[in-house]
């Protein structure tokens, strides 16, 4: 009877033990609330899909193809949620945006 009360408590302790463990991994893995403005924040998800357009905007205005840059900027940011600073480069900062390549090996989004 002593043994079978063991077995059951040792069994409870380790299912509490796992939930706990479960919960605190997951908890860590949620990113922090980010303020709403997000014209300061860079990365992966660091934007809603209506942000887009402008910030597509801002990244090709110096450049002479408009058109294709804000197409495939859009496609980009619609896919990775980021779009890099400026009109050129700082693609470190959005991942997801600079390593999405075309099939010839060369970067897709602008």
């Amino acid at each position: 009877m002593k043994k079978e009360l063991r077995s059951r408590i040792f069994c409870a302790s380790l299912l509490i033990l796992l939930v706990a463990q479960n919960q605190a991994s997951s908890l860590s893995m949620e990113p922090a609330s980010a303020p709403q403005s997000s014209h300061q924040m860079y990365g992966e998800g660091s934007l809603q899909p209506e942000d887009c357009g402008p910030r597509c905007t801002d990244r090709c205005s110096a450049t002479a193809f408009k058109k294709p840059c804000l197409f495939f900027c859009r496609k980009c940011c619609a896919t990775c949620l980021c779009v890099p600073p400026g009109t050129y480069g700082n693609k470190q900062m959005c991942p997801c945006y600079n390593n999405w390549k075309t099939k010839r090996g060369g970067p897709k989004c602008p």
